[in-house]
């Protein structure tokens, strides 16, 4: 019994990081209360607290187990003479001084993360670790960097200050071999194991997302989004045998002829373009896409806002068509561009936009390009970021980024990108260039500046920089005007088709895991010489947007998508939005939201007039349609029938 009693004291001397380890449990608790408390009883209701502080606890020990990995390895291998040196407790200090510094910085990390995107860290997280340019950059000039890391430093300092008698205490023990072999083991085994059995889909314990959230570890959730970068549709949702959802999908007028058919099917059919049915004078000659950072559809005043922050846009939506009911298909602008070109439903995980095979596709301008068309994609930052430039590299657009605008034209630029405003003057040579060479542009503009660190050029509007979202999207409008402005005067304009639209709102954070709202985003097309104004009100996809383009333009390919133009979507047409994050997959009818979650789990939820979503029991037939478009999608990328063919 001795023996036993004097093992145990010896373990508790020889585990110093006994310390480290109440001091990210401590963190932890006092993240996950800090950032429950900022999100309020109005998001997250009171009786949810004990819940999901209780399973964050579990989560919480799950990392602890990973982390206290080096700890064992290095009582394990630290021969016993070092442990005996004059100088182990001034070590001992620094190493918990050091550990203290790595953990509030996380924890800073987190909260600013949480600021921004109401979620752990996720995919996003990941792409910041990334692209350390943008991110340091944006960082720098968002936030007083150095006065915060000095803050943690000295906070941590004073950390070590409180542990330091406990740290004294710990008294130097020779272990024997068996020990050492033990703690060896252990310092292999425990991530192994932790990796096993952490599942974060277990932070799904209510039907709060906010809840579900901070339940979680922002470290376990970080490696769980490096470990689902591609989810397999297949393994993780419900399906259909493959002829049935092709059914269906016919019958829901998705014909996805390949595209080598598509560009012929409207000559062999002999329709001719109809004028009437479009809206259209004639069809336009050239389009303009203007794809916009973060642009939620509540910021115009089109919209209802009540700011004044987008005078030009509602000037222009007056004497343009504005669509009032368009959905996004994501939260990120990957997301965006996928939908814009591809016209194709968000497959889970990454988007196409990020992963490898994306090249060759049957995008809008793979279907404009042999009609004649010059496709082009501007962007006002470094198109590297988020794999942009291979993406539309790899599908025969011209690409124009950051390194391509002479610097005398660069009156403004951050992190992201140079001002929207001076975007615009290096995207008109262009376009000046290619119709003067007689062929017809399909330009698509990528905007920067309605995005943190909120900064322009000054003097441009009534807002002073760096004037928040308000001034980001006020600049971004006058960007907008100012180009439509310059644009008047060029011998292409009465020819030319605009389109702004967004890639994606500013946030999707809500009460539920897709909420509705969040994916509301603007559009109009302006056109003033071609187009009658109006404004079109019924239910439209991001994914309908290339089909439309092609439908305006009066060429064949426009059935080649997933998405059908919105001039086709007749009464009997299923009126349906598609709206994701990187895991649920929704399908948005007009009052009803099927949710496709990972373990082939489907929910379904009744949308009211303002969006509220509330449980119903899922309707077969509307299930059906949702496996079918998300499955079919998923099929068709990695089987390349997203491929030009």
């Amino acid at each position: 019994m001795k023996s036993s009693r004097s093992g145990a004291q010896a373990i508790l001397r020889e585990l110093p990081f006994l310390h480290h380890a109440v001091l990210f449990l401590a963190l932890a608790l006092l993240t996950r209360v800090g950032l429950t408390a900022f999100a309020g009883t109005t998001k997250v209701a009171i009786e949810l607290w004990p819940g999901l502080l209780l399973r964050g606890l579990t989560f919480d020990l799950l990392v602890l187990l990973c982390l206290l990995s080096p700890a064992l390895l290095w009582a394990a291998l630290t021969p016993s003479v070092l442990r005996d040196t004059r100088w182990r407790q001034s070590i001992r200090l620094l190493l918990f001084w050091c550990n203290a510094s790595f953990l509030l910085f996380i924890t800073l990390a987190e909260i600013t993360f949480w600021e921004e995107f109401a979620t752990r860290f996720n995919f996003i997280a990941v792409d910041y670790l990334i692209y350390t340019h943008e991110v340091i950059g944006n960082v720098l000039e968002s936030y007083p960097v150095s006065l915060l890391l000095a803050g943690v430093g000295g906070l941590a300092l004073i950390l070590t200050w409180v542990f330091r008698k406990p740290i004294a205490a710990v008294r130097p023990a020779r272990l024997s071999a068996s020990w050492r072999l033990a703690y060896g083991s252990l310092a292999l085994l425990l991530p192994g194991l932790v990796w096993s059995v952490a599942d974060v889909d277990r932070m799904q314990f209510s039907g709060n997302p906010y809840a579900n959230e901070l339940a979680g570890n922002g470290m376990l959730t970080f490696a769980a989004a490096l470990r689902r970068n591609e989810l397999d549709y297949g393994r993780f949702y419900a399906t259909l045998p493959t002829e049935e959802a092709d059914r269906i999908l016919l019958g829901l007028g998705v014909e996805r002829k390949p595209l080598s058919v598509a560009l012929q099917s409207r000559v062999d059919e002999g329709e001719q373009f109809d004028a009437k049915r479009l809206a259209l004078t004639r069809a336009p000659r050239n389009i303009v896409i203007i794809s916009v950072e973060s642009l939620s559809a509540n910021f115009l005043g089109s919209y209802g806002n009540e700011k004044q922050l987008t005078p030009r846009m509602d000037a222009l939506a007056k004497d343009g068509l504005l669509f009032t009911r368009l959905y996004a298909t994501g939260t990120r602008t990957v997301r965006g561009l996928e939908a814009l070109t591809l016209g194709t439903p968000p497959i889970p995980g990454q988007a196409i936009v990020r992963r490898p095979g994306n090249d060759k596709l049957a995008t809008l301008g793979e279907v404009l390009r042999p009609q004649g068309f010059e496709p082009f994609f501007f962007y006002g930052g470094y198109g590297y970021f988020d794999n942009m430039n291979a993406y539309y590299q790899g599908n025969d657009y011209r690409i124009v980024d950051r390194t391509d605008f002479p610097k005398a034209s660069i009156g403004f630029e951050n992190v992201w990108g140079v001002g929207d405003e001076f975007l615009f003057d290096n995207v008109l040579p262009h376009l000046d260039r290619t119709h003067a060479s007689g062929k017809r542009f399909l330009a698509q503009v990528m905007t920067t500046s309605n995005h943190r660190p909120y900064t322009y050029a000054d003097g441009r509007i009534d807002i002073p920089s760096p004037g928040g979202r308000d001034g980001a999207v006020k600049y971004t409008d006058f960007s907008i005007g100012r180009f439509i402005d310059q644009a008047r005067s060029k011998p292409w304009f009465a020819d030319t088709l605009f389109v702004i639209v967004a890639d994606h709102c500013a946030s999707a954070a809500g009460k539920t895991k897709l909420p509705v709202d969040g994916y509301h985003i603007p559009m109009l097309f302006y056109a003033p010489a071609l187009l009658k104004p109006g404004r079109y009100t019924q239910l439209l996809s991001q994914i309908d947007v290339p089909p439309t383009l092609v439908d305006l333009l009066g060429l064949p390919g426009d059935d080649h998508f997933y998405g059908v133009s919105a001039f086709e979507q007749g009464k009997d047409f299923k009126r349906r939005a598609f709206i994701s994050n990187y895991q649920e997959l929704g399908y948005l009818t007009e009052d009803r939201l099927v949710v496709l979650s990972p373990k082939q789990k489907v929910e379904t939820f009744a949308i009211d007039s303002g969006g509220a979503a509330t449980p119903v029991p899922t309707d077969a037939r509307l299930r059906n349609e949702a496996i079918s478009y998300y499955q079919s999608a998923f099929e068709a990328f990695k089987t390349g029938a997203l491929k030009y063919q």
